[in-house]
């Protein structure tokens, strides 16, 4: 069967999905996933989401939930499509992704590796959660109360921009004697 040039790229799409997953090496988030795609590669997100939906379908990727987040990992026989399929991708394209892979990943992971939220519980009060995750595991959860909403929103700022220099602090408190 001869593949029209349609057919052509939406398996080179595909197939390229399939690459990164394999060069990524361990689960990924659905948003830490599209951020280093679309870093890599000019696709929409309509187009991901489609491609994510078939691979899914054919068992190439499977998913499941940690956290609240939607986690995707290769299969074996999505190893075995790419092996058998891996000169679909120009060479030029292979190369790209290749050079762009390890930092944009990094980058990603830096991140995603910090987080923080707050949710309104009633007009005057505030939940926060602050977070640290490494390799997709918590190492630090923080959950908090604040009583207005320019104070929640002032934690997670502050959290987002200076976790790396308050979580020190706090785990040298927490084992203070």
């Amino acid at each position: 069967m001869k593949l029209n040039s349609d057919d052509q790229q939406l398996a080179e799409s595909k197939i390229l999905l399939l690459y990164i997953l394999s060069k990524v090496g361990k689960p990924i988030s659905h948003n830490e996933l599209l951020e280093l795609v679309t870093s890599i590669v000019d696709m929409n997100y309509f187009y991901f989401q489609q491609f994510l939906l078939d691979l899914l379908e054919d068992n190439y990727i499977y998913t499941y939930k940690k956290e609240d987040k939607d986690i995707y990992e290769i299969t074996e026989d999505g190893k075995n499509a790419i092996d058998l399929t891996i000169d679909i991708i120009p060479g030029i394209l292979k190369l790209e992704v290749d050079s762009k892979f390890k930092k944009n990943l990094d980058t990603i992971k830096d991140k995603f590796s910090i987080s923080a939220e707050y949710t309104p519980i009633s007009e005057r009060e505030f939940s926060i959660r602050c977070k640290i995750v490494e390799n997709n595991i918590t190492i630090f959860d923080l959950q908090a109360h604040a009583g207005s909403g320019e104070q929640a929103k002032k934690i997670v700022e502050n959290w987002n921009n200076k976790a790396t220099e308050i979580y020190p602090k706090l785990l040298e408190l927490l084992i203070d004697e």
